[in-house]
Formats: structure tokens, C-alpha cells, sequence
């Protein structure tokens, strides 16, 4: 690969790191995240209900009534509300931890059941936000190949079940499949990974730059694909977690064996 195409990579995957942010239901779309009470909860503009919704939505919409892990949805007489885009009454839900969420939309706001450590809530979108029209171009460090670096990925025998912080100040299981190795100026560093379906490695670190010039909980990464036990780590496609940009999402934060004690100048800034 020459230079110039490195380069063009990385800035085409930039340019989708920021649609990403500011497209219909992307990140800077969420309006709300409202934790589910056992029983029915309320759904609407109506500020007494438990799931406020955009002011421009009906006064009530539907009730979610949870119990247990099963989230039903009962919808008000006469409102037009779609699921997974049929007009329905009533349906089980789908969280979000499924292959095919049930996703609730009454004209340009969508909702889903959000499943996080346990808890159950209602995530809302609304996609005449103001914040979708309005965010700056992101900041980067200048691509540096120096943090593209050859790596060997070694496999715990069994998932390692880790407890991680996340944006709410709570401690949750977060489970990581084995760890990276490379070599970066003659020594040798160690990050632990989660596989993903695509064989692809997550990584969720911290370095020097954190709470400086980077996001201070962490950056993530994705490596790989893994090819045996070799992969390719290249700091320069680490990004900002999407709670540095939006209060409506659940982010895990690396463990802290997974700091860095040297500047990653690469990827993206805070």
C-alpha cells in the first residue's frame, strides 16, 4: 500500500466517523435515555410520564410495562405508531442487545428498549435535534505510521468476565477474550481485547494524551482482521468513545491495565 492510499483510508474513514455523529438516528439524534420502573411506564410530551418524549410528540403515545427481562408496549387508541415499521397495538419488545431490535417510531422519533448492565430502559432519537446540524469538523492528530504497528493476539483459554467502569459511575461485567502484544521503540506492550463476530479485535485504552489533548476515559480501537495469531494495530483509527459527545450513551471505559504509558499521538482528539 503507498502512502498516498494509507492516507486516503484514514481520511474516508474519518469522513464516516463524523456521518456516523450527524446522520438520521445517529449519535448527536439521541434526545433521551429513561430507565424503565417495574410495571407500566407512561410514554409521552406529557412531563408526568416515566419516558419523556420531544414536545412536538402527542401528550401520551403508549405504556411500556415491564417485567422481568420482557418489555410489552401497549399504544394509544388513535396514535400512529409504527414498529420495525408495521402500525401495531401492542408488541413485545426487542432490546437492543438483540439481532433484530424492535425499533418504535412515531414520525421522526425512534425508540427502542435499552438494554445495559441489567437495567432496561427507553432510548429516544429525534432527528430534528439541533445538535445534528451544528457539530465542528472533529480534530485529529496528522496521521502518523509510526502507530501502525504489527501485532500478535493471544487468546485466553476461557473469556476472561472483567468488572469495567461505564459512563454512569457503575461498575459491569465486560468480557475479553484475550490480549495484543507489539513492540513500539524496543519494548514490548500488552492490551487487553474483545473479539467481534467480523474477527476483528475492540480495544479500549488510555495513554498519556488522556485528559489532555484525547477524551479522558478512554479512546477506542478496533484491530485486525486477526489472521492466525497476527494483527494489525494502527492507533491512528482510535476515536472517541460516543459518551464525549452525547449524555444519552452507555459507554464501558478501559480497565486500567489498559493504559498506555507513552503519548499516542494519533487518532482522534478531544
Amino acid at each position: 500500500m503507498t502512502n498516498k492510499s494509507y492516507e486516503n483510508d484514514i481520511l474516508e474513514w474519518r469522513a464516516r466517523k463524523y456521518d456516523e455523529r450527524v446522520r438520521e438516528n445517529g449519535w448527536l439524534a439521541l434526545a433521551g435515555l429513561f430507565w424503565l420502573n417495574p410495571g407500566r411506564n407512561l410514554i409521552g410530551s406529557n412531563t408526568v410520564c416515566e419516558v419523556v418524549l420531544p414536545e412536538r410528540a402527542p401528550t401520551f403515545i403508549g405504556i411500556a410495562e415491564l417485567k422481568g427481562n420482557t418489555v410489552r408496549m401497549q399504544v394509544a387508541e388513535g396514535v400512529p405508531v409504527r414498529i420495525n415499521d408495521r402500525s401495531v397495538q401492542k408488541a413485545i419488545l426487542k432490546s437492543n442487545k438483540d439481532a433484530k431490535p424492535s425499533f418504535i417510531t412515531w414520525n421522526d422519533i425512534r425508540m427502542v428498549v435499552h438494554e445495559h448492565a441489567g437495567r432496561y430502559g427507553i432510548r429516544i432519537w429525534d432527528n430534528k435535534r439541533e445538535q445534528r446540524f451544528n457539530l465542528p469538523p472533529l480534530k485529529w492528530f496528522p496521521i502518523n505510521k509510526k502507530f501502525h504497528l504489527a501485532a500478535r493476539y493471544t487468546r485466553y483459554p476461557t473469556p476472561k468476565l472483567m468488572q469495567q467502569e461505564d459512563t454512569l459511575g457503575e461498575t459491569v461485567e465486560d468480557r475479553l477474550d484475550g490480549y495484543i502484544t507489539f513492540k513500539l521503540e524496543g519494548i514490548t506492550y500488552k492490551l487487553d481485547a474483545t473479539e467481534t463476530d467480523d474477527h476483528k479485535l475492540f480495544i479500549k485504552f488510555r495513554d498519556a494524551t488522556s485528559g489532555k489533548e484525547t477524551y479522558p476515559s478512554s479512546r477506542y480501537l478496533y484491530a485486525g482482521p486477526v489472521n492466525g495469531n497476527k494483527v494489525i494495530v494502527d492507533f491512528n483509527y482510535a476515536y472517541s468513545p460516543p459518551c464525549a459527545f452525547t449524555e444519552y450513551a452507555t459507554c464501558l471505559f478501559a480497565s486500567p491495565q489498559n493504559t498506555l504509558p507513552f503519548r499516542v499521538e494519533a487518532g482522534e482528539m478531544y
